[in-house]
């Protein structure tokens, strides 16, 4: 099935039978998916989604809620429905996606939501409320399927099948005793192949992966990337099992932390929605740009304790641009794979010590590489070899510079407690900047400077 995008076709088509009446527009409704019609909400007025929400089944209107993006407030598209219409499709919806939309809500509205429900479904989600909602538990679903390790074939799946009337899906059974406390997994399929007298402690397989409640969101992603889980339980301190985390919720997460690695790195706040207004916009940057303005102060300093240079030698002022904008670039690539593998893994000393080790020769090697560009460039352009030595080493020594800061500062950074992706790309561009003009400028000082007074 291919992905399906915006088309403006599809957005004039549902409009047009907006125009119409309500057994048109289901007819319409009814050729696309819950997730397109989630997508198509981006285009439509909040009156015209509160109308396609009541004219859709329950079930329906519970996934086109649940597929709805954050930033496109399905809390507040819940909220102003008919009680009786919201209570339907908080039933409906799995747990942990009830409460991601609810925490969206303000708390009398969120208690308003809970009192209409059924109490065991309002007692599930209060639960889910109560865990922040970048951990385990904020992104479990109580919802599963667990059968004591003392049952026999026939108990556990007349458990099973009690269970899972309420589950659209489930990938993994939990093995737990009678307070609760999470055993290990067993699969139907060993169940159905067992002997009829055959318990289940016999057959289940023990030492189970599990995470603690408490633990960050981005903790749980590796954890079932590496173990190339389909679900993993999530327990409490006493291993009392809580819920379970499912692979396609860490299919958001994953591309949520992705999303924020990369706006840290382009200095633009987390907070900051992508269909946000300006004023939210102009909020989220400005702090970092006038930071950056700050630093800006420092590589000029740096270009004002070389005056007689530059007056003397005014090429020198174009070539120094280009070669702190290549320092910049330099250590953006190794700064976005530094912080990318520190998101994927704890590096030990020995790997971070590597990491810089790796990025120190390739800035040694790219830098000579462009300093020979530059510097023949400046050979047959200008007609001075000088100037093509000078040129040759400031860029090499810059890309080495770009190199150790892109992959030491978001190391260092992390080593004492600061997130690397928000702070880094100030810093290196600071360090890429002074040592940029410094370079440039101090070589064409003490090589370039004589030779051109010389001939005066």
């Amino acid at each position: 099935m291919q992905s399906f995008e915006i088309d403006k076709t599809d957005v004039q088509r549902i409009k047009t039978a907006l125009e119409g009446d309500d057994a048109e527009l289901e007819l319409v409704l009814k050729e696309y998916h819950p997730s397109e019609i989630a997508i198509l909400f981006e285009k439509l007025e909040q009156e015209d989604k509160e109308r396609i929400i009541n004219i859709l089944p329950t079930v329906v209107a519970s996934d086109v809620i649940a597929e709805m993006d954050e930033e496109h407030r399905p809390g507040e598209l819940l909220i102003n429905l008919h009680p009786d219409k919201r209570s339907e499709i908080v039933e409906e919806l799995d747990y942990d996606d009830a409460t991601d939309i609810i925490s969206q809500l303000e708390e009398h509205e969120q208690q308003e939501i809970l009192e209409d429900i059924d109490e065991e479904d309002a007692s599930s989600i209060r639960a889910l409320l109560s865990y922040d909602e970048n951990t385990a538990g904020g992104l479990m679903n109580s919802a599963l399927i667990c059968i004591n390790i003392d049952s026999d074939k026939k108990s556990a799946l007349d458990e099973i099948i009690r269970q899972s009337e309420e589950m659209e899906e489930f990938y993994t059974i939990y093995v737990v005793d009678e307070h609760k406390v999470l055993k290990g997994v067993v699969s139907i399929k060993d169940i159905i192949k067992a002997h009829a007298d055959v318990k289940v402690s016999a057959i289940y397989k023990d030492d189970p992966i599990y995470v603690k409640a408490e633990l960050d969101q981005e903790e749980v992603a590796k954890l079932i990337s590496q173990y190339n889980l389909t679900t993993i339980p999530v327990v409490d301190d006493n291993m009392k099992l809580l819920g379970r985390i499912t692979v396609d919720d860490i299919i958001d997460v994953m591309e949520q932390e992705s999303t924020e690695d990369m706006l840290k790195i382009s200095g633009v706040s987390e907070d900051e929605e992508l269909s946000g207004n300006w004023q939210e916009a102009v909020k989220s940057r400005l702090p970092w740009l006038i930071i950056n303005l700050a630093t800006g102060f420092l590589a000029a300093g740096v270009v004002r304790r070389f005056p007689n240079v530059q007056v003397a030698i005014p090429a020198i002022v174009a070539y120094m641009t280009i070669i702190s904008g290549m320092g910049g670039n330099a250590a953006t690539q190794a700064l976005a794979v530094t912080v990318r593998r520190i998101s994927l893994t704890d590096l030990s000393d020995n790997q971070a010590y590597r990491t810089v080790l790796k990025e120190f020769l390739i800035g040694l090697i790219n830098g000579a590489v462009n300093g020979i560009v530059v510097g023949a460039f400046a050979f047959f352009y200008d007609g001075n070899p000088l100037m093509g030595l000078v040129l040759f080493v400031a860029m090499t020594g810059n890309l080495i510079v770009a190199g150790l800061s892109g992959a030491g500062i978001p190391l260092i950074l992390k080593r004492v407690g600061i997130d690397p992706a928000v702070a880094s790309s100030i810093i290196i561009t600071t360090f890429t900047d002074c040592a940029g003009f410094w370079l440039t400028l101090w070589l064409a000082t003490h090589l370039l400077l004589p030779q051109v007074l010389s001939h005066h």
